[in-house]
């Protein structure tokens, strides 16, 4: 093959040359680097393709195909161009380029000289490039981390292997084809979703085995409508995986072409190495998702730790320093208590037993294991809600929850999930002459379900808001609203096993609102 080449920068020129060369494609070049000299080169004739820079100074690549075209109407004139820029394209095909290659992706050549050489022969990558090619791209899909990594590579790979004018990756998304992307000459399918017995891709998932048709207007299996509009004349559809596949490659032709054996054998191989990495992504990926959650769950074990040994070494001894003194004055008054020494120590042992009952509870919560299931929120949240009520008939509270709120979740660790939001809301709204409280829901930006506690109480600095959920911390004077501190820090920590998370808002003096999330609730 002789190939008149029109270059004024000679390294490109050298690098072109030795690209199609190690392509596999035994050309000889009549190298020319000025108009002067391209037209010199048009005169003397003997060649089988044009290829031509484009924006030459003075002398564009529209110039040099109609002058190539004017002697040589039927010689294809191929456009080698550092940038493809829309309106350049445009304008060279308009001109009457055949075909339209970047610098940077010069393994394109094979395959616009395929299709527009009457012989394509000379053209097809020797096995030992083919092959060369296959084991470079299995280095790199093993370096691969990530689907879209995978999917960069696998895509330009099948057009490299088999010098085909396009190549789409499909990956099986439900019962339906996702096309996730491609590399082809005009735009195929790329982001579109069609159904699996509906598509030549489905049908490779579906039947396990790859499909070569040469007209693909001569296939029942081909939705004619849809490829009509496209470049496609003939295909190879290979699947990923050869067992329950989870994905295709496909390879596309403008003009007529059989996959011959060896191309169909480097697109299953190529198939089946898709397959092992996106394997070892699953399994790298879950190893990450693993460390986190592992690096987590030691965050949330220190922290317990942590406020365990505040607890022990300050909020256990409080009682106990208490029942020490009065000890001491019992036995300063021959063993006589006065009532309310007795009043005194009573709650001091009261006290104690519930921070040893809400430390017993947050080891347990940490511990337990999640029962996933179906969840009314609704209906716990009435229940509790009732036994407040009866707790405390006179008091005047609006209370709103709203109805049919259902979530996948562990029923009995909401029940301590809501228990605990409500009657804070309950306790903090106490000195309102009309406390308010709701549980409601809203979606939010990414369309997840949020929900809600808010009340009209007495509300919190959110200056301090980082220190709610902290254990046996307290932002409010116990003698106003008592408790130990730790009923926030098991609702944190009932959120996190459920995938989810909690915040609170508030402006200090008109009440407070707790948002939580459950993971992903649809």
């Amino acid at each position: 093959m002789k190939i008149l080449h029109l270059e004024d920068n000679p390294s490109d020129a050298l690098i072109i040359e030795r690209g199609i060369q190690r392509q596999g494609i035994q050309a000889a070049f009549i190298q020319v680097r000025s108009p002067s000299e391209y037209s010199e080169a048009l005169k003397a004739g003997g060649f089988d393709v044009v290829l031509v820079d484009n924006n030459l100074p003075g002398y564009s690549a529209e110039d040099a195909i109609v002058e190539a075209k004017a002697s040589y109407p039927e010689v294809p004139v191929i456009v080698c161009s550092g940038a493809a820029l829309d309106a350049e394209v445009a304008a060279s095909f308009a001109a009457g380029a055949n075909d339209y290659v970047l610098k940077d992706h010069l393994w394109q050549l094979s395959a616009a000289l395929r299709r527009n050489i009457k012989s394509p022969a000379p053209v097809v990558a020797p096995p030992q490039a083919a092959m060369m090619l296959l084991v470079d791209v299995v280095q790199k899909l093993s370096l691969a981390r990530g689907i879209d990594a995978i999917v960069d590579i696998v895509r330009k790979a099948a057009r490299q292997l088999t010098g085909c004018d396009g190549a789409t990756f499909v990956l099986r998304d439900g019962p339906f084809c996702y096309y996730v992307d491609e590399d082809a000459i005009s735009p195929l399918w790329k982001g579109q979703r069609f159904p699996l017995e509906t598509c030549i891709s489905g049908w490779a998932m579906l039947n396990s085995q790859s499909a070569v048709i040469p007209d693909i207007y001569k296939d029942s299996r081909i939705p004619h409508a849809a490829y009509r509009p496209t470049f496609v004349h003939s295909l190879a559809m290979v699947p990923i995986r050869s067992y329950a596949p989870i994905g295709a490659i496909g390879n596309y032709w403008a003009n007529h072409h059989e996959c011959t054996p060896q191309e169909l054998m480097l697109l299953e191989a190529l198939a089946n190495t898709t397959a092992v990495a996106m394997e070892n992504v699953e399994v790298y990926q879950n190893l990450e998702r693993q460390v986190r959650e592992r690096t987590r769950e030691l965050q949330t074990v220190n922290q317990e730790l942590e406020a365990f040994s505040s607890a022990v070494s300050h909020d256990l001894r409080a009682p106990l320093r208490i029942m020490n003194a009065e000890l001491d004055m019992a036995r300063e008054h021959a063993g006589v208590l006065p009532a309310a020494s007795v009043v005194r120590l009573r709650d001091s042992t009261t006290r104690m037993g519930s921070l040893i009952d809400d430390l017993l509870r947050l080891s347990h919560i940490t511990r337990t294991e999640l029962y996933l299931q179906q969840t009314d929120l609704s209906e716990i949240a009435n229940k509790i809600v009732t036994r407040l009520r009866n707790a405390e008939p006179q008091r005047d509270v609006e209370i709103c929850i709203e109805p049919g709120l259902v979530a996948t979740a562990d029923a009995g660790l909401m029940s301590v999930v809501l228990e605990n939001l409500l009657s804070n809301a309950w306790k903090y709204s106490s000195k309102r002459e009309r406390s308010r409280i709701e549980l409601s829901s809203y979606r939010d930006s990414a369309d997840g379900i949020v929900y809600r506690v808010q009340d009209n109480g007495a509300g919190f600095n959110p200056n301090q808001a980082d220190r709610l959920f902290k254990p046996f911390t307290r932002l409010h004077d116990a003698r106003q609203f008592p408790g130990v501190g730790i009923g926030l820090a098991t609702v944190q920590r009932i959120i996190q096993r459920h995938g989810g998370e909690i915040w609170a808002t508030s402006d200090g003096n008109t009440g407070a609102q707790f948002m939580f999330t459950l993971g992903e609730q649809t």
